[in-house]
């Protein structure tokens, strides 16, 4: 009785739009009360255990580290940089978009902020050269899914937390699978440019290139900061946030001198708001997974799969077609901490390594940030753009194709996103 409370209190929140955070939290105390067993002033306690972590406190960091590398105009010289790195190809602004996003996937780790930060520069460059706004809108969605997946990666920490596993394997399980995401991408960009003719936006110059890195080769000093950090083992990933954003700290207000006071006010702000929500949203699920686990749901519901087959394939493909569906109607974080715990046991009796669980969870998510009704990124990018968003929702719909593609090869062959993390940790 009281599970069947928790989830018609769950979705019926969800439906009339309270937020997140309280949905979970309100559904579990209602589910709690009903049963009767247990004193209401259990949720806050498991609230509260769950929000009390050390790995947590990279998420304020990173968040802040990304949002001062855009208050501080540093996107601004990755994007040049990559314009001389790759605009000569065919297309050339649309793979310049794409290497972009290579780039700031190893600052800031958040496919919102690459969306918000680079997308305004990319759109308005490819609009003033002639491309078609709905592709070039398409493009830029498409390439910030690879900021979560390249390290440092937001929501990778919060499957971390929620699975009790390495996070530095996780960054490093989702490298070279965000470089396939690139590469497919690029391809897809050269198959529009052939097909509407668009041109080679710059000539490969050495000279140019050189510059270009010269005035980035600060900024670009930055992934090498985190994710070499983290890989040589100098430092946590916890540790590795602090580090990014002293390092974004330094060139905003020392070497760039972009950052004032008051934008540093205003982004600390941002920082804190958006942290605060995330950590309601995972004390929230931390006691409704407790409920989930003491009723035994997750037990139950792999049995259930496994009467219906016992082949790993076909489970797994059940698993990655849940996600999808979940991705398009549901934020990320909240996504992940409250699927963790059901999904996880599963996928551990198939012998499945949760490092490679994570990278499959967080990539098919991050798709659905491409996805109406949800699709964080097309509501980002329809803003800053002035592109109406059932137009961006249509333009970016092939673009899946290429990052599907992805997602089955990284699912079905585990090297992809495993190879690293063993040569590295194990």
């Amino acid at each position: 009785m009281s599970l069947l409370v928790l989830f018609i209190a769950l979705f019926t929140m969800l439906f009339i739009g309270a937020p997140v955070a309280i949905a979970l939290a309100g559904s579990s105390l209602l589910a709690i009360l009903v049963e009767g067993t247990l004193p209401p002033f259990v949720v806050l306690h498991r609230m509260i255990g769950g929000m009390d972590s050390f790995p947590l406190l990279a998420v304020p960091f990173f968040i802040l580290a990304g949002s001062l590398m855009n208050t501080a105009g540093i996107t601004g010289r990755i994007f040049d940089f990559a314009k001389a790195l790759v605009g000569w190809m065919r297309g050339g602004l649309g793979h310049v978009n794409i290497g972009a996003s290579v780039i700031f996937a190893g600052m800031s780790g958040a496919a919102v902020a690459d969306a918000g930060g680079l997308g305004a520069i990319e759109i308005k460059a490819m609009r003033d050269a002639g491309y078609d706004p709905g592709f070039s809108v398409g493009v830029t969605a498409a390439s910030s899914t690879i900021g979560p997946i390249i390290p440092p990666s937001l929501p990778m920490v919060i499957y971390g937390v929620m699975a009790s596993a390495s996070i530095g394997q996780l960054f490093a399980a989702g490298f070279i699978p965000g470089l396939l995401m690139a590469a497919a991408l690029m391809v897809m960009v050269y198959w529009y440019a052939r097909r509407d003719n668009y041109p080679r936006d710059a000539k490969f110059s050495v000279s140019i290139l050189g510059k270009t890195f010269k005035r980035a080769f600060l900024s670009l000093m930055t992934p090498t900061i985190i994710v070499g950090g983290i890989l040589l083992g100098i430092f946590t990933a916890t540790e590795a946030a602090i580090a990014a954003t002293a390092y974004a700290l330094f060139l905003g207000a020392i070497v760039y001198r972009t950052l004032s006071i008051k934008k540093l006010i205003l982004v600390s702000m941002e920082t804190i708001e958006t942290t605060a929500i995330i950590l309601l949203i995972i004390g929230g699920a931390s006691i409704f997974s407790w409920i989930l686990t003491s009723h035994e749901v997750t037990e139950k519901l792999a049995k259930g799969m496994l009467t219906i087959t016992s082949n790993p394939t076909l489970i797994l493909l059940m698993i990655t077609g849940a996600l999808f569906v979940v991705g398009c109607f549901m934020e990320t974080i909240a996504a992940i901490t409250i699927l963790v715990p059901v999904l996880l046991p599963i996928v551990g009796d198939l012998g499945i390594d949760p490092v490679h669980f994570g990278v499959i969870m967080v990539l098919n998510l991050m798709i659905g940030l491409l996805t109406p009704p949800v699709g964080m990124v097309l509501y980002v990018l329809s803003r800053v753009s002035g592109v109406p968003f059932e137009r961006c929702a249509g333009a970016t719909l092939p673009f899946l194709v290429p990052l599907v593609f992805v997602l089955f090869l990284v699912t079905f062959i585990p090297s992809i996103s495993m190879w690293l993390p063993t040569l590295v940790y194990r």
